[in-house]
């Protein structure tokens, strides 16, 4: 990925986020050129179609709104995920959207898939990957599990160093806590994960700088100790 990624904790769609949002569209250098954003919302394949319906409507009014030519995509599943038809409007987007749902789901669908292949076709040419929750865990080393407290968890795409990339991190229910203290204490020396606040987007590029843009704060976890930073701060990664 040669381009801009942006991990959001929360909010995909909403008014809350169209600051960074629109940070991200001015990035592009397209010579007056409307961007290309394409909305994918396959990690709620397996929620029925209001929920795609929804994702998906949302997506395009959103980014309608902020001036781009947006496109939704009904990737939900395997077959719709190896299906060519969605191959060339993937390769030429100027950004790719993922947003929320199960990232365990997200990851199966995506992983090996003609559309995967075709998206990393326009990442390497500099389009921007962004991706709201689910989105936002593939890119870490692992999907946490928390039902097995952090044993037994599955591998993610590893785009990101960090071991595990964890949204809602404000929000988190109180129920989860212990399970975070748990997958903090499988990290070994020298790794870490990030804990992403709702509202609130981690911005950068692999090798670059990275910096937090939105509401709230983005969390450095390492096994015993945690650094947080606010909007305009820069994350060393």
């Amino acid at each position: 990925m040669n381009g801009l990624i942006a991990l959001y904790g929360a909010g995909e769609y909403l008014p809350v986020v169209e600051p960074i949002d629109r940070f991200l569209l001015d990035s592009l250098n397209l010579d007056g050129r409307r961007p290309r954003v394409v909305c994918l919302p396959t990690a709620a394949g397996r929620e029925g179609d209001g929920s795609i319906n929804r994702w998906s409507n949302m997506g395009v009014e959103h980014f309608q709104k902020l001036g781009a030519d947006v496109s939704a995509l009904r990737i939900i599943d395997r077959a719709s995920a190896d299906d060519p038809q969605f191959e060339s409007t993937l390769e030429a987007a100027d950004l790719i959207y993922f947003s929320g749902g199960d990232p365990n789901y997200l990851y199966q669908t995506l992983n090996g898939s003609r559309a995967w292949n075709a998206a990393q076709k326009a990442w390497a040419r500099g389009a921007i990957y962004a991706g709201c929750s689910a989105g936002a865990m593939i890119l870490g080393q692992k999907l946490p599990n928390f039902r097995m407290f952090g044993n037994g968890t599955p591998s993610a795409f590893g785009v990101m160093s960090a071991s595990y990339v964890l949204p809602h991190f404000d929000a988190m229910p109180a129920m989860f806590k212990p399970m975070v203290t748990a997958l903090r204490k499988t990290l070994k020396d020298g790794e870490y994960a990030l804990g992403v606040d709702e509202d609130t987007a981690l911005v950068g590029r692999l090798g670059g700088e990275w910096q937090v843009l939105g509401t709230s704060q983005v969390h450095l976890l390492t096994r015993d100790a945690d650094k947080s930073y606010r909007a305009g701060e820069p994350i060393p990664l």
